[in-house]
């Protein structure tokens, strides 16, 4: 049971953050990340707590935020679709938050709603069509489709204006540091969802 206190009005239009937020993936997230960095030759860099507050992020930001910390120069490509190719393979351990998607399901057709997030667009689609949320949205905006990630606000700026709503009149749903940022900098109202990594802290 999560502790949030969804909005009951007021707002033009949603946007939600994918991973961690509708869909309980960061699990599965962490041991892609896990594997790529093994096979790349690189294990034990990446703390769970790392991972969790970077959530949201583009992978190659983060590859190339790990090759400055720790003296590498990893390809941050080739880590990027490792990491995917081991994420995709444990797309049956994610699972929806029930009551975020039920949240969703209640303003379908009432207010746009999009999703923003970190992930690429080959992911974002594949989870959401496992998952059986694609018809939920209107708009989908990934890492590919905006030259700066969270927590730059480019990513809600561009949902913003694919709903066709002023980023003011909008909430963001985000559960991670870097997105609750980029919402916040979009002018959005964000509410936060509780990731385990918060929980356990």
């Amino acid at each position: 049971m999560l502790d949030v206190k969804f909005p009951e009005g007021g707002f033009e239009g949603l946007v939600f953050d994918l991973d961690g937020t509708l869909v309980d993936s960061m699990p599965a997230h962490f041991e892609a990340w896990c594997e790529a960095l093994e096979r790349a030759g690189a294990p034990g860099i990446f703390p769970e707590d790392v991972f969790y507050a970077m959530g949201g992020r583009p992978t190659r930001d983060i590859v190339a935020d790990l090759n400055s910390e720790h003296g590498l120069s990893l390809n941050a490509g080739a880590v990027a679709l490792s990491k995917r190719d081991a994420f995709l393979r444990r797309l049956d351990q994610v699972t929806i938050y029930e009551e975020v998607v039920e949240f969703a399901r209640q303003w379908r057709g009432k207010v746009p709603m999009a999703i923003a997030t970190g992930g690429t667009r080959i992911v974002v689609e594949k989870t959401l069509q496992v998952l059986e949320l694609s018809s939920l949205f209107d708009e989908v905006v990934t890492a590919d489709d905006v030259s700066a990630g969270k927590p730059a606000p480019d990513i809600y700026l561009k949902a913003a204006e694919l709903l066709g709503v002023d980023p003011t009149k909008c909430v963001a749903f985000e559960d991670a540091a870097p997105g609750i940022m980029s919402a916040q900098l979009a002018g959005m109202e964000v509410i936060a969802i509780p990731s385990p990594m918060r929980v356990i802290s």
